[in-house]
């Protein structure tokens, strides 16, 4: 049998950490001062165990460190200094600046921008569009606030709240932001540079008519659904398209009132499209500024937060965000980090790529083989071409046995 071509002096894992420019990781420790005191676990080393959680699936130190000592004659594959003793993980998890992780999430970001960019977005609607989200990952602790209801023991679960903003067909978060899970929503805004002439999309959550005032005042889009309670008056009935009335019921600009102390102090202009989803027999009320856009382009609009609900169930299906390696905020952040660098790594090696693959599958396959030494861009391209070799030798084999 000729050998394989697949097969590579380096593992999967050593690949997909190639993908990280050291500098990169070095601007972030300076920034950060992430290596501030640190002797012999830096940042490098305390980033690479990270990664190993998210993309191998260990869920404790205790598993990860015995994992790392399994595999002492390799580790100079994937440049790792300094084995992560549980101990000295747990600590480093506690202590570490979690910023140094976002840093090198930028990083990355900065450098694969031309591998993630995706100009679909403009065309379709003229303008950029943005989906902003958030989502509460469930914590057994209560080192962070918890929301919403008890759980049948009767005892509080915290949760940590991850907001998101990603660019339309973009599967990776542009800006992320984490509070305790008793926060609002419209916190977010702060953390936001938001442009004239883009359209951001988000649930109403997020509505509040000063932001909204300011967008109308600086040409920022939005769109997102109106609030069941809402009070607003009528100004103007706006003509349906005939293509366009099965789905659109109304579409009408309105006045929506700004309150002070429970008094009425001023009113926005908004326009308000009322869509019938056929499929499941309901209306939907979606507000927006966007006046020149078709009533039924304005659903398609909001129809676009799919995409971050996509990443929140790709993120959480695929790396385990319910084991933390620390009972404390700043483990937590840091682990949640981690699968965020470890998904972005993947989505610019499925992009890189010709063949497409589904997530979950690459994923698993990456998972399964992360310390084989296969050549990962060539087994993803043509993942069926040892497979027949061996296949065409053995029948051959069989052929001249039976012969």
């Amino acid at each position: 049998m000729s050998k394989s071509n697949h097969f590579f002096g380096q593992s999967v894992f050593g690949q997909l950490i190639s993908m990280i420019e050291r500098s990169i990781v070095t601007k972030a420790v300076k920034k950060t001062n992430g290596d501030r005191y640190v002797k012999k676990f830096k940042t490098w080393d305390h980033l690479i165990s990270m990664l190993f959680v998210s993309l191998s699936g260990c869920t404790s130190l205790r598993e990860l460190s015995g994992a790392m000592l399994g595999m002492k004659g390799k580790v100079s594959h994937f440049q790792l200094n300094s084995l992560p003793y549980k101990s000295t993980l747990s600590d480093a998890n506690k202590r570490r600046p979690k910023e140094v992780f976002s840093q090198i999430y930028a990083g990355l970001l900065k450098k694969y921008q031309g591998v993630l960019s995706d100009s679909r977005s403009r065309q379709m609607f003229g303008k950029e569009l943005h989906i902003i989200d958030s989502t509460t990952i469930s914590l057994y602790k209560d080192f962070l606030k918890c929301v919403g209801r008890k759980s049948k023991t009767g005892k509080a679960k915290g949760g940590i709240k991850m907001h998101t903003m990603i660019n339309a067909n973009e599967p990776v978060p542009r800006v992320i932001h984490f509070t305790d899970a008793a926060h609002h929503d419209q916190q977010m805004y702060k953390h936001l540079n938001f442009k004239s002439g883009h359209i951001y999309v988000f649930d109403k959550g997020y509505n509040n008519y000063d932001s909204f005032e300011l967008f109308n005042d600086k040409d920022i889009g939005y769109v997102t659904r109106l609030k069941d309670n809402a009070a607003y008056e009528l100004m103007i009935d706006l003509d349906i398209p005939w293509d366009s009335r099965k789905s659109i019921i109304k579409d009408q600009i309105v006045e929506l009132p700004i309150r002070k102390n429970g008094q009425v102090v001023r009113t926005i202009t908004g326009r308000l499209v009322t869509f019938w989803d056929e499929a499941t027999k309901r209306s939907f009320v979606f507000l927006t500024n966007q006046i020149e856009l078709e009533a039924i382009h304005v659903t398609e609009v909001y129809k676009q937060r799919w995409q971050i609900e996509q990443l929140y169930k790709q993120l959480k299906q695929n790396f385990p965000l319910q084991y933390f390696l620390g009972d404390n905020a700043n483990a937590v952040i840091i682990k949640i980090w981690s699968a965020l660098i470890a998904n972005l790594l993947l989505v610019i090696l499925d992009k890189s790529v010709k063949r497409k693959w589904s997530f979950s599958n690459l994923a698993s396959f990456i998972r399964i083989n992360l310390i084989n030494y296969l050549h990962l861009f060539r087994f993803l391209e043509n993942p069926q071409k040892d497979w027949s070799e061996l296949y065409e030798i053995n029948q051959l084999k069989l052929s001249l046995y039976d012969g």
